[in-house]
């Protein structure tokens, strides 16, 4: 069986230099993490608060965090002290929280936090994300200039789970033009908005031909959740 290492260096070895692997250990005992930590693997992502809590003491300072799910206003403050980025932004209550708390932080922090804004691009409900109006609408109403302590650096989504590849390849076609168009409308001088997170394990090959510059691989890494 190929181990951890093994499968890291394959898709390093896919993606090459402009493309960022996300390992997303979510459900995965911190053994594993630090093996792929140990082979090279420094961005990993979770979506639960409370196992990103219980990690992040149990392993190296110079990991980047990012936090991939569905984020509850009130859990916002825990996380802020650590994380890079958040993927997930998908309303504006949330963005506002991440920054109000942000600022509170203050010294505590040496950069800001990174935002990706998720759009929901499939057709199943349970995906949580702006649609393509609410994302207009929202930035065109944003003061982008009243952010002090958390940056909007680009979008994310995720496909529908699905084995027609046609309706996959479509989808990342859509969300990649709307990057272009959010991109040209509202950030056209900003190089920090530059990245596009979209593709997991059974997907990301769709997502690099649509100009993906962050994936989020799990299962390919680690095998199986540990439930």
């Amino acid at each position: 069986m190929d181990t951890i290492k093994e499968r890291l260096e394959a898709l390093w070895g896919e993606l090459g230099d402009s493309v960022r692997l996300v390992a997303v250990s979510k459900f995965h005992p911190v053994d594993k993490l630090r093996e792929a930590y140990d082979a090279g693997q420094r961005i990993f992502g979770e979506n639960r608060v409370q196992e990103l809590d219980e990690k992040v003491p149990l392993l190296p300072k110079d990991i980047e965090w990012h936090f991939i799910g569905t984020l509850q206003r009130n859990k916002v403050k825990y996380i802020v002290p650590y994380v890079d980025t958040i993927q997930s932004i998908d309303r504006a209550e949330i963005l506002h929280e991440v920054e109000r708390q942000a600022e509170k932080k203050g010294g505590r922090r040496d950069r800001k936090i990174k935002l990706l804004l998720q759009v929901h691009i499939s057709n199943e409900e349970t995906k949580h994300g702006f649609s393509e109006d609410e994302l207009t609408a929202f930035l065109g109403s944003l003061d982008l200039s009243s952010l002090k302590s958390t940056e909007i650096v680009g979008l994310m989504g995720m496909a529908e789970m699905t084995d027609d590849e046609t309706v996959i390849d479509g989808q990342f076609a859509h969300l990649k033009s709307l990057f272009d168009r959010v991109k040209n409308d509202f950030f056209p001088a900003d190089d920090r908005f530059k990245e596009l997170s979209m593709g997991m394990s059974g997907d990301y090959e769709i997502a690099l031909r649509h100009g993906a510059t962050l994936v989020r691989i799990g299962t390919r890494i680690f095998g199986p959740r540990e439930y």
